[in-house]
């Protein structure tokens, strides 16, 4: 799944038990992100791609390092470090894990070949998970899926004063709210 997906996935899972402050659901929608931080090794692989010597830490390390076992409980035992509530700990490992299941389910690249989800890292290299079915990255149940999050995430902000934007500026998030309520007035 894309990272816009990804971060509204976060966000449903932060917001559904209600009563997390700003800080917790910053907690579970970055526990929700944090898999792909692997992904970053591609600024190396392209800057060095036509050197003696390239770096391939986006084609091996990608979906391998951030995205098993070893990493959720890392994420979800930071969470409750610095949260010290299980709630957010428990919340945070949902998120982790719905990123890993968006991923082996529709993440299939484009010339049809899986990623493989190595689950049990660091404490086991095998089983490497996939599904025969999974779907492309760009395939409809992706959108769809995308579509569903941002209908949920537009009527909670109408509904409930806050949105993801609130992640990064109170001020964003506020005059967002604001046009969506001013833009879709309730009914008397």
């Amino acid at each position: 799944m894309n990272p816009i997906t990804h971060l509204l996935t976060g966000w449903t899972v932060a917001t559904l038990p209600g009563g997390l402050s700003r800080a917790d659901r910053a907690w579970v929608v970055a526990a929700g992100l944090l898999p792909d931080l692997d992904g970053l090794g591609i600024v190396a692989e392209l800057a060095t791609r036509n050197s003696d010597r390239p770096l391939l830490w986006w084609s091996e390390y990608h979906h391998v390092l951030g995205h098993n076992l070893g990493a959720g409980i890392l994420v979800a035992s930071a969470a409750l470090a610095f949260t010290r509530r299980w709630t957010v700990a428990i919340l945070a490992g949902v998120s982790f894990h719905l990123h890993l299941l968006g991923d082996l389910i529709g993440a299939r690249g484009p010339d049809g070949a899986q990623w493989p989800i190595p689950y049990l890292l660091p404490f086991s290299s095998s089983p490497r998970m996939t599904v025969p079915w999974q779907w492309a990255l760009n395939a409809w149940p992706n959108v769809a899926l995308t579509i569903v999050l941002m209908a949920y995430t537009f009527w909670y902000a109408w509904a409930r004063g806050r949105s993801p934007l609130e992640l990064v500026s109170i001020r964003a998030d506020e005059a967002f709210v604001r046009a969506l309520r001013q833009r879709f007035r309730r009914q008397a």
